[in-house]
């Protein structure tokens, strides 16, 4: 299967299936999964300073000799780094952690309200330094894009939101459609929520895939990217493989799903109190 992309506002061009780094940390952990990724036709690869691994993906991209223009990393500013000058120091060392000239793209890993402003206007002047080809943010509301757009110089290309079939988003993917904004999925498989829906299970063995792959294809026939995680290697291989179509009655079918559900924060709390919070008991 060709590596499909789709073109971003800003003319640069993005993988719409990447492979999501969080939880892999360890070195060995990501030679494996890094290997497995670009050897199946994976050539996004997103990870944050919150991860904590950019530097075990800095190593595993030089052990693996691949041309850097032959790949698209991903990186975010994590809530600790935002403002001004924090931003811009906090990316020059994810730049020498993950042993790179440039990012593809830099994202706000979560609307801060103390440093709103102060953390874009950041990514403008890294993106202008040649530090980061594109710029955007996660977990951004409709709201809060249409409050950044009222001193940006330039708008988000990409809106990175947790997204899969209990939580759909449509309004937002509609509104970020509208704005030129690719909308990117992380969690597209709701954390495995998703996974055992007899519905699901019904619609993909009709098609001989996975749920996962079900799930996925029925992302991009939204347009929405994606960037699923594994570090199982079959699951890996297999979330890369979706040459297959759904028919417009079995996508909104899984449209029907919906139940507004959050495996992860509510933007909007994290907007207020600029950090993260734990959402249930271990």
């Amino acid at each position: 299967m060709t590596e499909q992309t789709i073109q971003l506002a800003d003319g640069n061009k993005m993988p719409l299936v990447g492979f999501g780094t969080y939880l892999i940390n360890t070195q060995d952990m990501m030679d494996t999964t890094i290997k497995t990724a670009f050897d199946a036709g994976y050539r996004l690869f997103d990870t944050a300073q919150l991860y904590r691994n950019e530097d075990f993906l800095g190593d595993t991209l030089v052990k693996l000799k691949i041309p850097r223009d032959q790949i698209f990393i991903t990186s975010k500013v994590a809530e600790i780094s935002q403002g001004y000058d924090n931003t811009i120091q906090s990316i020059n060392a994810s730049l020498k952690r993950l042993k790179t000239s440039y990012l593809d793209l830099l994202l706000i890993h979560w609307p801060v309200q103390e440093h709103f402003f102060d953390t874009w206007r950041a990514l403008e002047k890294l993106k202008e330094d040649g530090k980061v080809k594109s710029i955007g943010v996660s977990n951004y509301s409709a709201a809060h894009l249409e409050l950044l757009k009222t001193q940006a110089k330039e708008m988000p290309v990409v809106n990175q939101v947790e997204l899969h079939p209990y939580l759909n988003q449509r309004a937002l993917v509609d509104f970020d459609k509208k704005h030129h904004i690719v909308t990117q999925a992380w969690s597209p498989l709701g954390r495995g929520v998703t996974l055992d829906n007899e519905m699901l299970k019904k619609m993909a063995d009709h098609h001989h895939v996975s749920v996962a792959q079900l799930i996925l294809k029925w992302h991009l026939q939204h347009g929405v990217a994606v960037i699923p995680k594994s570090k199982t290697p079959s699951r890996i291989v297999e979330n890369h493989q979706l040459d297959f179509d759904l028919s417009e009655d079995e996508s909104g079918m899984i449209d029907l799903l919906n139940r507004n559900q959050r495996t992860g924060n509510d933007p909007e709390i994290v907007y207020e109190t600029g950090k993260q919070y734990k959402m249930y008991e271990e």
